[in-house]
């Protein structure tokens, strides 16, 4: 038949996480790959009911098909969470997705012709680096230090490029658990401002704090140059896929375009399930007890890093989220160190997947909201003692 795919899905590779995942499914092994929230947090009682409740009030009206903006009553809802931050986002300006993954990809098609050049964090998030890679844009990743992005890498490559997007998940950022400071976040802002540059501010883990202070939003500090990425994956749960798309009036038209041309509407039941729940139960009990049961297994997971890995490893102690970085010895291989870590029954994502021009790095993800805090020192211990015989 010859070659009959599209050069742009043709330059896209499958997404390592998941190939790795599938290693990971071996029940033995130790798993701090996926970005997984802890299945045992899961208000599995209250959505049983929630769904209950909804098939019984409501019956054969939520099984139809519906609008493709999403559920108006869930976007409400979105909007009064964004209220009570100080955030001012009407409810028209909101777009329910499956799952914030599908923002980005709806972002590249409505905002990204081939060629243009986006701005991402290095290390970035690869679902990001994914969707966009579809549209083959131009990257031009800016490295992360402990407060935020690089103002001053920032600064040249928006001087010497006309950036189109610029994408970031400044509340502990995946994969490296950063979180941008209020005068990082002002920085931004002071070199976007006056620019035509959009920029993408996902945010699906700010609602699990555990640590630290709130800082503001890019809505706030730059309201008509953001786009707010939103997803009920890590507060509720990921099997639904729910997640939204907040943008100004004119990029929303455009973006609901772009979504009826995908799939019509997000899935409808589970947007009534998800808004019936939260009307019926203490959202924001259930996210203290996320919020505490991940504090306690990020502390284990730093606890037994250092009691377990070499003196010359670095990483970073993030006050939320649900990852952290390591930063191996110089010289170290982190796609070697995994080989040889699989064979002693643990998992984790080496670094080379979220960059876009680095390979063979020493450097990895590491996610501690997936398991208990038993089974995360057991397998720090694991992954240690391969370190130990790891050639410099």
């Amino acid at each position: 038949m010859g070659n009959i795919f599209s050069d742009r899905i043709s330059d896209v590779p499958r997404s390592f996480i998941r190939e790795i995942l599938k290693v990971a499914v071996d029940e033995s092994i130790i798993s701090f790959a996926g970005g997984l929230p802890n299945r045992d947090l899961f208000p599995l009682q209250e959505i049983k009911a929630a769904t209950a409740k909804l098939l019984e009030e409501s019956g054969k009206d939520v099984l139809q098909y519906s609008s493709s903006e999403g559920y108006p009553a869930l976007r409400e809802w979105i909007s009064g969470r964004y209220a009570a931050k100080g955030m001012e986002v009407s409810p028209d300006n909101i777009l329910i997705t499956s799952g914030s993954q599908q923002g980005l990809d709806l972002l590249g098609k409505t905002i990204l012709n081939e060629g243009d050049s986006v701005v991402i964090e290095e290390p970035g998030y690869l679902g990001a680096i994914q969707a966009f890679s579809i549209y083959r844009s131009t990257f031009h990743p800016i490295p992360l230090h402990p407060d935020g992005i690089d103002l001053q890498l920032l600064e040249q490559a928006v001087s010497r490029n006309t950036i189109k997007l610029m994408y970031c998940v400044p509340n502990f950022q995946n994969p490296s658990g950063i979180s941008y400071s209020e005068e990082n976040r002002r920085g931004v802002a002071d070199i976007l401002q006056g620019r035509k540059t959009l920029l993408v501010e996902d945010d699906p883990y700010g609602e699990l704090r555990f640590l630290g202070q709130d800082k503001p939003s890019f809505h706030t500090l730059m309201p008509d140059n953001t786009v707010l990425l939103g997803s009920f994956s890590k507060i509720v749960i990921p099997s639904f896929r729910i997640g939204w798309i907040a943008a100004r009036p004119e990029i929303m038209e455009k973006l609901v375009i772009a979504k009826q041309a995908s799939d019509l509407h997000t899935n409808y039941f589970g947007q009534r399930i998800i808004l019936q729940y939260l009307r019926d139960n203490d959202i924001d009990g259930h996210i203290r007890t996320i919020r505490e049961a991940y504090g306690r297994q990020r502390a284990a997971m730093v606890s037994a890093i250092r009691e377990h890995f070499p003196p010359d490893t670095y990483y970073t102690e993030p006050e939320g989220g649900m990852f952290l970085w390591i930063t191996l010895p110089e010289g170290m291989s982190a796609m070697e160190l995994f080989r040889r870590a699989i064979e002693q029954k643990v998992a984790f994502v080496p670094g080379d997947p979220f960059y876009v021009n680095k390979k063979d790095v020493n450097t990895l993800r590491l996610n501690y909201s997936s398991v208990d805090e038993e089974t995360i020192r057991i397998g720090i211990k694991r992954l240690g003692d391969v370190l130990k015989g790891m050639p410099r």
